[in-house]
């Protein structure tokens, strides 16, 4: 292009246009030039099962507890994580005043153990688990797996849907807050 920008002003020279008109020709051509786009459109970045959570409207009461327990960096972390994620009407269903007193800063050491019940270390897959199966969680203890004419159960919770994936995990949706036994 700039070849073609300096035989045209070599062209308006020779033939007797005068030395201005050729700087004008050739600045009018260089800036109606359009400009090549270099900025790059970053791809929006996978979720993680913590923004996954906070995208349902279902899980703003394990979200808010998750948030009190001071979990939301580790489980942003790189996992991978499977999360037994219990729904807003899980949690209501727990004893009148249950969730306002482990919200409480005094209450995040009982807060903590009991999410930590419901995360399990890798990705597991529905299709991974069996009938009898036992899964240790990252607090210590194990949950068992019943499946009965399809229908999965984690202590005796219902998964209502299941391989929720995101960047770091898996989560199935279950029905009722798992209580740790210590």
């Amino acid at each position: 292009m700039l070849v073609a920008v300096s035989l045209s002003s070599l062209l308006l020279v020779s033939c007797g246009g005068d030395a201005e008109k050729a700087a004008e020709a050739t600045t009018e051509t260089v800036t109606e030039m359009p400009k090549e786009d270099t900025t790059a459109v970053a791809a929006p970045a996978p979720k993680d099962v913590v923004d996954i959570a906070i995208g349902s409207a279902d899980h703003s009461t394990l979200v808010a507890a998750v948030t009190a327990a001071g979990l939301v960096e580790t489980l942003k972390g790189a996992g991978p994580f499977t999360i037994f994620a219990p729904t807003n009407a899980a949690f209501a269903a727990l004893p009148a005043g249950t969730v306002d007193g482990l919200l409480k800063p005094e209450s995040k050491a009982k807060l903590t153990s009991i999410l930590t019940y419901h995360v399990v270390a890798g990705a597991v897959k529905a299709a991974d688990l069996t009938d009898g199966q036992k899964v240790k969680t990252l607090q210590g203890e194990e949950l068992t797996v019943s499946i009965k004419d399809g229908k999965v159960k984690i202590n005796g919770a219902n998964v209502t849907a299941a391989d929720l994936t995101g960047s770091n995990g898996v989560i199935h949706v279950i029905d009722a807050v798992l209580m740790p036994k210590k």
